[in-house]
């Protein structure tokens, strides 16, 4: 008896002391085959167009007057990093879209030569939240690179950066959706791709 009490003890305690660095369930992520099938439906449907539409129309705004026009979406940028924040807690978008727009960013990522460094999915609490988060993490293609170096270029080929795409969910329900570029600031790397230029590719058809 006192084997199965301290097997709860230790249960609760991982719980409570679990954080996104040292989560109580980590797993890579791994779609089913039926998931899979959703999602190549998904990205026939009215809601991948409208919220591709909603996030260029958003960010041509910001572009041309530099304001923050919708509550549901945030722009980052910083000397390194851009990226956008979608606060989907804000909107009436189901969490199968959450999570098929959270993939179908990372499908057009791959497509800008770029290769999938890791997916996995962290669970844990924050306070009282249980909290799941969600991780495509995408790196520039090591041909690219290769090359340069034998072909003698003093500076490496860093495409936009490195690629974090990111959906939290709190207590099962979907928050946000973050996705960030983030580029090294040194001689050994050629200058990174425009943001506007890589938000043109991820909304296109």
């Amino acid at each position: 008896m006192s084997k199965i009490w301290d097997y709860f003890k230790s249960l609760f305690q991982a719980t409570e002391q679990s954080s996104p660095s040292q989560p109580l369930i980590h797993e890579l992520i791994e779609r089913s085959e039926e998931e899979k099938v959703a999602y190549e439906h998904w990205k026939k449907t009215l809601v991948r167009r409208r919220l591709c539409d909603w996030l260029n129309d958003q960010h041509a705004i910001y572009v041309v007057d530099g304001e923050q026009n919708d509550d549901a979406l945030y722009f980052l940028e910083t000397p390194s990093a851009r990226g956008f924040v979608i606060f989907f807690r804000h909107t009436q978008y189901s969490q199968r879209d959450c999570t098929c727009f959270f993939d179908y960013l990372k499908e057009k990522v791959l497509k800008l030569n770029y290769r999938n460094y890791l997916s996995d999915t962290r669970t844990y609490t924050n306070g009282e939240w249980v909290e799941n988060l969600q991780r495509h993490y995408l790196k520039p293609s090591l041909r690219n690179q290769l090359k340069a170096l034998e072909t003698g270029e003093s500076a490496l080929e860093q495409a936009y950066g490195n690629i974090t795409i990111e959906l939290l969910s709190r207590n099962d329900q979907v928050w946000n959706l973050k996705f960030s570029a983030v580029g090294y600031q040194d001689r050994m790397y050629r200058k990174v791709g425009d943001f506007k230029d890589l938000m043109n590719q991820l909304i296109s058809e």
